[in-house]
């Protein structure tokens, strides 16, 4: 009894000592919304010499988060003389995140001092990737990737007493930074006694496309015991397209234990383009396929498997008119209703006759008739590059008519249903052909009621030719998307009156009403639009007229409601409940169609990001949603509405980038660009260390769970999503 008495007493004493290391819920409170507003002043400074360590390091989080230069001198501070070593590698991390070549000299002096802590010299090798990565031309950056190579021979000289953050956080800087001679120096990795800095050295290998290393990497696919490392030796040998390793990945494309292992050699065997590949994928396929009609679930386990063979097999058949392979994809696309673009891809670049003599009879005008639409005008799109290789497939009628008329249909289908999903990639196939009534025919779609697909207009009508009749109808487009939910069209639009800018030449009388439009923009009540008009001003003829200050001055809360006018929609109270929260006390339960699985959010980290998704699901807002987008070996990640990838629930949220890792289970915030995360989620099937630093991770699933997620495919639904929280189950059991 006295042995229970001194154990709860020791427990008791570290929850007292927790909660007095906790930061108070005010300065929490005035940290996230400095954040939230992009704010760095004399109260996020003052907090950066606060006598309490914790607050420090917070305080300096913030400022990397915010992104404001003239941070750099106070992070520099705390990274040279603070006591505390959690405070300095926070602040190297911070200097990473704002990506200023104004923060070299400081990184490069923590790197090149022997005495640097091991926890410090982590973080500042990473952050010499993103800085060097940032400012690739500057002089400077070189002598960052020299720093980071430095690093990784130097752990590599410890031997078995290596650091294993650093030498993990260095391989990832090499892959940024992509200095000279990184290739040979991030081989001497995959001999590694730790895995998983194997299989991030095969991962950088891959992504800087080394073809030093094929040997070890061959003998990592045949033999490693870590499934990972063996599917990134494969991606990575892929990368090299190392002919000599084609028997090896093949024999993993068929026979491999673990999908991600299978599907990362079936795509380097597309990338080696060797025919006689053809056959075994293909009877590999056949089996795969086999299953898939006799499952159970609407959208098979075998799913995403079949995807990666078709498109293997359409780069390695390509123009071939092989028969069997045309009747293995007819069947697939067939029992897969047309809903893939990968298999209508592979159908068009195999067999480019039948594939345009099936696409009559292939239309569909069920529920889901968007994305037969979507899918089968991506395989026609493949007609315009093979006409670029100059192969003639002397078709009865054009494909480019044969897309005008898919949108004549799809604007047919959205009068009767509303749905307007499928003319986006519609319009990208038919903009493929340069046909002489491209123009007119984006300049028209630029009135579309569809937020995306006018964004779809102006993004393929700022490729075009700078004229009069182009300019006008996007500075005629962009004031009329002003009560628009999302702000794709109002970015799209400035984003291609930008590149017609470009090529116009000096003096030229068009340039005026694009930089009006500029300066419109300047009051939107959309930050982003306003951060987009902001950038383009300053690199403009009109940058003597933006004050320094105005960039800060002009954002309100990241997520301010677009079209809403210019004030927060988060008040004190949000934040306070953000804050409160702790890690280990909240988790979101999703029940598919396959199982359940559970992730863990962590408040602490991502406090407003968990927040958002917390008032999402008990809104019932991804009940029912399917699964748009699954990457084998790479990410599962739901939460559009559109099921397109476009959607959102009308606002975006701040990046709040903080240094948890994306390992397997890590669930992060889909991003088309910094601070554009709303609901779009995603899991990571397997470690992705260059997402690190780049999105936020606010919750995890462990690997019960994952076994749930490596079954789900695209198509699949999140049929609920539950909030457990510690606090409501305390009240109950009260």
């Amino acid at each position: 009894m006295k042995k229970n008495i001194n154990v709860c007493f020791f427990i008791l004493i570290c929850f007292a000592l927790n909660v007095l290391a906790q930061i108070p819920t005010n300065i929490s409170v005035s940290i996230v919304k400095a954040e939230d507003e992009l704010r760095f002043d004399k109260v996020l400074a003052d907090l950066m010499k606060n006598a309490d360590a914790k607050i420090r390091s917070r305080a300096a989080l913030a400022a990397g988060r915010i992104g404001d230069e003239q941070a750099i001198s106070d992070l520099t501070r705390l990274l040279q003389t603070d006591k505390a070593a959690e405070v300095r590698a926070t602040a190297a991390f911070a200097l990473g995140e704002i990506e200023s070549i104004k923060a070299a000299d400081a990184i490069l002096q923590i790197l090149q001092t022997a005495e640097t802590p091991a926890s410090l010299r982590a973080r500042a090798v990473e952050a010499a990737g993103k800085i060097a990565a940032a400012n690739a031309k500057d002089e400077k950056a070189k002598l960052l990737g020299e720093a980071i190579l430095d690093v990784l021979d130097a752990e590599d000289r410890r031997a078995g007493k290596q650091n294993r953050e650093t030498v993990l956080l260095a391989l990832t800087a090499a892959l940024r930074a992509r200095p000279e001679e990184t290739d040979f120096t991030v081989a001497k990795f995959l001999t590694n006694l730790d895995a998983r800095v194997r299989a991030d050295a095969a991962n950088t290998l891959s992504r800087v496309r080394a073809k030093n290393a094929n040997e070890k990497l061959r003998a990592m696919l045949l033999s490693d015991d870590d499934a990972v490392a063996r599917a990134n030796a494969a991606r990575a040998l892929g990368a090299a397209e190392d002919k000599d390793s084609f028997n090896v990945l093949l024999e993993s494309a068929l026979s491999d234990d673990d999908s991600r292992v299978r599907v990362s050699a079936i795509r380097s065997l597309g990338s080696l383009k060797d025919a006689k590949a053809a056959d075994k994928l293909l009877e590999r396929g056949e089996k795969l396929l086999t299953n898939y009609k006799k499952s159970k679930f609407a959208n098979p386990n075998e799913k995403s498997e079949l995807l990666e063979i078709a498109t293997a097999l359409g780069k390695i058949l390509l123009s071939s008119n092989d028969q069997k392979a045309t009747e293995f994809l007819e069947d697939f696309r067939f029992s897969d209703s047309y809903e893939s673009p990968e298999i209508e891809i592979a159908f068009a670049q195999i067999s480019p006759a039948s594939y345009l003599k099936a696409v009559p009879r292939s239309r569909n005008t069920g529920t889901d008739f968007w994305k037969q639409g979507s899918s089968i005008s991506q395989g026609m799109a493949e007609f315009s590059k093979l006409s670029d290789k100059g192969q003639s497939i002397n078709p009865t009628e054009p494909p480019a008519k044969i897309l005008l008329n898919f949108l004549t249909g799809a604007d047919s289908q959205t009068r009767k249903t509303g749905v307007t999903r499928a003319i986006p990639d519609i319009l990208r196939a038919f903009a493929t052909y340069k046909s002489d009534d491209l123009p007119q025919v984006l300049r028209d779609y630029l009135n579309n009621k569809d937020i995306i697909v006018r964004a779809t207009a102006a993004e393929l009508l700022g490729d075009l030719e700078a004229n009069k009749q182009n300019i006008s109808a996007l500075t005629e487009a962009f004031p009329k998307t002003e009560n628009d939910k999302l702000n794709d069209a109002a970015l799209a639009i400035l984003d291609a009156l930008e590149k017609q800018y470009k090529k116009l030449p000096k003096g030229d009388e068009l340039i005026l009403p694009v930089l009006q439009q500029f300066k419109i923009a300047l009051d939107s009540p959309d930050y982003l639009v306003r951060r987009k008009a902001i950038a383009f001003i300053k690199s403009s003829e009109l940058a003597g007229e933006i004050p320094v200050s105005f960039q800060r001055a002009r954002f309100p809360a990241a997520n301010a409601k677009i079209g809403a006018p210019n004030k927060f929609r988060t008040v004190r109270a949000d934040y306070v409940r953000a804050v409160s929260r702790k890690n280990g006390t909240v988790k979101a339960v999703l029940t598919t169609e396959k199982g359940n699985f559970t992730i863990d959010l962590t408040p602490e980290d991502a406090p407003l990001t968990v927040d958002n998704f917390i008032k999402l699901a008990r809104a019932n807002y991804f009940n029912g949603l399917a699964i748009h987008r699954v990457v084998p070996n790479f990410v599962m990640q739901d939460g559009d509405p559109r099921g397109d990838g476009n959607g959102g629930p009308g606002w975006q949220i701040r990046c709040e980038i903080n240094m948890l890792p994306f390992e397997r289970g890590a669930v992060g915030m889909a991003l088309s660009g910094k601070d554009t995360g709303g609901s779009q989620w995603f899991a990571a099937h397997s470690p992705q260390p260059h997402l690190d630093g780049g999105y936020t991770v606010f919750g995890r699933v462990n690997e019960t769970g994952m076994k749930i997620v490596d079954t789900i495919v695209r198509g699949d639904k999140i049929l609920t999503v539950k909030i457990v929280e510690e606090k409501a189950l305390s009240k109950k059991r009260k």
